[in-house]
């Protein structure tokens, strides 16, 4: 009776195990025999956790990667330095890849990878039609055209998938470091159009966490370009960040003849003791005679930051939107290093190097 109750169990287990859905990936690299395949999975922070397989004598490679249910997982498959193919699975698909040395491929059974295989095939013609005019001379009007028209095409894409997770590194695309295609302020309205879609599909996905993140920073910044377009007034940028009270403080609303706007991180020791050995006193000195301070902290936490303010009992305006590197405020007043300053006077904004320098601007403007 034990032994028949053991089988009963073995026969349940291993039914469980057949009917559990798993991710399965096959494949056959053309040209690729007994060869070594990278696989990419892109991590929280963007960056890869790699993996090796290898194909057999025929090319054919095989893997069955974790997928957990509603969470779908970007894996990317390079030979050498070559991108094979680029998935995009959820749990219980069974995905057959056909793929060559060159970067060509196609995909079946898994509905995500078709739309990654349709991404990639128009970026590589967008990227090779602008290297072919950059290296035949081609006039500037002719670059920026194909440029408009591959961000158009882009649009259509999420705009017809905003519940594709293949959406995402469409919004993420690069013609280079410096020249994303989706880089204008008003691209937020597309970032949040697919983000909230993704949220409703795929609430618990990491990636559509991170999608979330970096929408909320490209509306920062959309809100930024708005206020300044709607102030016009004004001839510095305009901030307006939340204070110790979590009250927001506009740098515009300061009733002072001289305004320094300081830029710093309370996680550097030396910047604490700039404030302390420098700022405090000039504070002292000049605050009477028409100098207010307004402190920017890049601190994402918070309380840190706040303890740290009282802890050094720093009398002037101090403020933090808590976002850290993610900040407009970094772009909006280009900073480049922490610390550092501008002083605002006579509606004109000049970078002030060093405290000797602000010294003597401040005696020259509070006379």
């Amino acid at each position: 009776m034990k032994r028949g109750n053991s089988l009963f169990l073995a026969a349940l287990l291993l039914c469980a195990a057949a009917c559990s859905p798993k991710t399965e990936v096959k494949g056959i690299l053309e040209g690729g025999a007994d060869r070594s395949l990278v696989l990419r999975r892109l991590d929280l922070t963007g960056a890869t956790v790699p993996d090796t397989i290898k194909t057999d004598a025929q090319g054919r490679f095989r893997f069955a990667p974790k997928v957990e249910k509603g969470r779908p997982e970007f894996v990317y498959i390079f030979s050498g330095d070559t991108k094979i193919a680029s998935l995009l699975l959820e749990r219980g698909e069974r995905v057959q890849v056909q793929a060559d040395t060159l970067g060509h491929y196609n995909t079946e059974g898994s509905e995500g990878s078709k739309l990654m295989e349709e991404v990639d095939r128009d970026y590589a013609a967008f990227a090779g039609r602008m290297l072919s005019l950059a290296d035949a001379g081609a006039p500037s009007a002719e670059l920026g055209q194909t440029f408009v028209d591959h961000y158009r095409k882009c649009v259509r894409f999420v705009l017809e998938h905003p519940t594709s997770l293949a959406s995402v590194p469409v919004l993420y695309q690069n013609l280079n470091a410096a020249t994303p295609v989706f880089g204008q302020a008003t691209d937020a309205l597309h970032f949040r159009s697919v983000c909230d879609s993704l949220t409703l599909r795929y609430p618990e996905s990491p990636y559509v966490k991170a999608l979330e993140r970096e929408t909320k920073r490209r509306e920062q910044i959309l809100s930024l370009n708005t206020q300044l377009a709607g102030a016009p007034q004004t001839a510095y940028p305009d901030l307006e960040l939340p204070g110790m009270d979590g009250k927001k403080v506009a740098l515009s609303s300061l009733d002072a003849k001289a305004i320094l706007v300081h830029f710093w991180t309370s996680e550097n020791a030396e910047q604490k003791m700039l404030n302390l050995e420098e700022l405090k006193p000039l504070y002292e000195t000049w605050h009477p005679r028409g100098l207010e301070i307004y402190s920017v902290c890049f601190d994402i936490d918070k309380p840190r930051w706040a303890a740290s303010v009282r802890a050094q009992e720093l009398p002037w305006i101090n403020v933090n939107d808590g976002l850290g590197a993610n900040s407009p405020v970094l772009s909006v007043y280009n900073v480049q290093t922490l610390p550092s300053s501008v002083l605002i006077a006579d509606g004109t904004v000049s970078r002030i190097k060093g405290a000797q320098e602000l010294r003597r601007e401040l005696a020259r403007l509070l006379r």
